[in-house]
Order: structure tokens, then sequence, then C-alpha cells
């Protein structure tokens, strides 16, 4: 009796497992579905810019607590309001796109608090990583997953310290998401 009871264990729990990986969504993260815009500061005015290449997968089994997020950003589709500053911004004083062609993002937590979340992963750029929590909202309409985030970050925690003093420290980023099945 014992056996037949483990072997009904082992069947009912392997059942469990095999429904969650066929619950599994996930969603192919692009340009066309995915901006990522920043907005940097200094004491007479700003610069508004962005990125226009961006790859990655959001995978969701289930409630949104288990997504996974992996996410990587071309720095040479870098882009602001001024060309000129376009140039400088990918230059070794800043993004250095040469030496660092990427930008990473991959999700190591995703915990509810209210009704937003907070995505906590490993931000990998100019050759240093660091862990940041990222404020969302996700909402599931349909097949669809959109995402809306607005955060900052302190770029000199990667090295981009050019202009300390006459450039903020902090910069604000803007994800935003729409990504069908």
């Amino acid at each position: 009796m014992t056996r037949i009871l483990t072997s009904l264990a082992i069947v009912v729990v392997t059942s469990c497992f095999a429904g969650s990986a066929l619950a599994e969504t996930k969603y192919t993260l692009s340009s066309d579905n995915t901006k990522l815009q920043f907005v940097g500061t200094k004491p007479n005015g700003k610069h508004e810019g962005g990125f226009k290449a961006i790859a990655g997968t959001v995978t969701l089994d289930g409630d949104v607590t288990t997504a996974k997020f992996d996410v990587s950003v071309e720095t040479e589709s870098l882009f602001s309001d001024d060309p000129k500053l376009t140039a400088h911004l990918k230059s070794p004083d800043f993004f250095a796109i040469k030496e660092y062609p990427k930008i990473t993002f991959v999700s190591t937590k995703v915990a509810k608090e209210g009704n937003t979340v907070q995505i906590t992963g490993d931000l990998t750029m100019l050759g240093k990583t660091k862990s940041v929590t990222i404020p969302a909202n996700i909402v599931m309409e349909g097949n669809t997953m959109k995402l809306a985030s607005s955060f900052t970050i302190d770029r000199t925690e990667w090295g981009m310290t050019y202009g300390k003093g006459k450039i903020d420290d902090r910069v604000a980023l803007t994800l935003s998401i729409s990504a069908s099945k």
C-alpha cells in the first residue's frame, strides 16, 4: 500500500510540474514592441533620448511574480535630441559603444507591492553589473502583456562620471512594453 501511495504521489507531483511547464508563456521583445527612453538633466536644461535596438524575452508561468526578464540593448542604437550629443554619448566619455556594444538586464526576482511589481535584476553596462529594482505596472490584456515603468539610475555606479557636477548623476528612464504571445 505504501508503494502504491508513493507511486501515486510521484505521478501527482510530476503532473503538477508538467502542467506548470505547459502554462509557461514566452513574450518576445523587440524594437517594435519595447521602448527604452531616458532624460538626462543638468542645471540649465535637459536632453532626451533612447535606444532603437532592443531584444529579449519575458517568460511567465501563470502569476506575474514568476516572470523572468532577459533583455539586451544595442548601444550603437542610442539616439538623443541633439546629433552632436548623440555622438558624444556614444564615445568613451559615456557609453563607449565600441568597447561595450550591449547593455543587458536579467531579472533575479519579481515581487508584488500593492498595484505594482518590483522587478529586481542585474543590469550590466560598461562592463559592470549592478543589481537594480524597477517598479512597474504589468497588465495582461488577452494575449498581450503590457508593462509601464519609470525609474532612475545613478550613472556613476557604472563608472559613467564624465561631467560630474555639471551633469546630474541620476538619469530618468522610461520603459514600455506591449508584447503579444
